[in-house]
């Protein structure tokens, strides 16, 4: 088959973008109509459809519940993944409200779904004036780690990817945005983090992603070493920069709970960049287990890992 020409090609991604754009267009506009207890009685019965359709990697979940919490047994794992499956359905409506047609729209979303806890946690680690390197993960509705943060008058940078299409990305960044929250996109992310630190500003990584060499280090996990991203201990090393965890999860009435903890005391460990990172791995696993029905286990965080590592004693716990 003859390979298109790039005029072709560019036809094709047109052709392909216009009907997705006006889908999301629709969608947006509906979300907007949406009281959010609509979207939290909608959102669990959706789950459950996608889950009995088989779709988004229900057996990378399963297979990652299990060996992760293999003392809930069969019965467990299979009710943990239902309720997974509901928070994604619920997660689908909450992303929605990123394409309102009304530009105002995702920041008065966030006001009103949002609430941030701990904001003197980050004025004192602020004060210092080295700047703050927020350390995250994917559990709750985590678009709203950095909106309460951006709302509250956080000075604030997430650290992320460039999404395709452009017009998708643009759309996003553009939400985030009205909050207030910055952006460095990674791969060269670097110089815009420095940057932000030394103004003393606030940067925000997700810790919770397989992260192979050179980005990531081994780190214990959920019982095993796994690729782990290293950034925020060279950082931590390099600036002085204060580590802040921050989490998130959807309280039973719907409200996003953002709550930023006291410093990370790193100290001990500064020069150490592998156990500054076990430190953070071990503060996400603490999350994870507090709320393991809001975790992202379609995400295959366990690339590589030999399982049979597991002493009998965590393979038990």
């Amino acid at each position: 088959m003859a390979e298109r020409s790039p005029a072709g090609k560019r036809l094709l991604s047109w052709s392909l973008d216009v009907p997705l754009r006006a889908l999301l267009f629709v969608l947006g506009s509906l979300a907007m109509t949406l009281p959010r207890a609509v979207e939290l009685r909608l959102g669990p019965p959706l789950g459950r459809f996608i889950l009995r359709l088989g779709l988004f990697r229900p057996r990378i979940a399963h297979d990652n519940i299990r060996r992760c919490l293999p003392e809930l047994g069969p019965a467990g794992w299979q009710a943990l993944l239902r309720r997974n499956y509901e928070h994604y359905g619920v997660l689908f409506f909450e992303f929605l409200h990123f394409f309102a047609p009304a530009r105002a729209h995702y920041r008065d979303y966030a006001r009103r779904i949002a609430r941030l806890e701990g904001y003197e946690n980050w004025r004192r680690a602020h004060d210092q004036g080295r700047g703050v390197l927020f350390v995250a993960s994917h559990v709750g509705f985590w678009e709203m780690l950095a909106a309460a943060g951006g709302l509250a008058g956080m000075p604030l940078t997430v650290v992320t990817t460039v999404l395709k299409p452009a017009w998708l990305h643009e759309k996003i960044a553009a939400a985030r945005r009205t909050t207030g929250v910055a952006h460095a996109y990674h791969p060269g992310s670097m110089p815009a983090v420095l940057r932000a630190l030394r103004r003393g500003d606030s940067v925000a990584f997700m810790n919770d992603q397989y992260a192979p060499p050179p980005m990531g280090v081994p780190a214990r996990f959920f019982g095993v070493e796994v690729a782990t991203l290293a950034a925020v201990g060279a950082l931590a090393r390099r600036t002085g920069a204060a580590v802040v965890p921050v989490s998130s999860y959807r309280d039973r009435d719907g409200l996003v709970r953002v709550v930023v903890e006291p410093e990370l005391d790193v100290s001990a460990c500064i020069n150490d960049t592998p156990a500054v990172t076990g430190l953070v791995a071990a503060k996400v696993e603490g999350w994870v287990r507090s709320h393991p029905e809001q975790w992202l286990w379609i995400h295959r965080r366990f690339k590589n890992v030999d399982w049979s590592l597991k002493t009998p004693e965590e393979a038990h716990a």
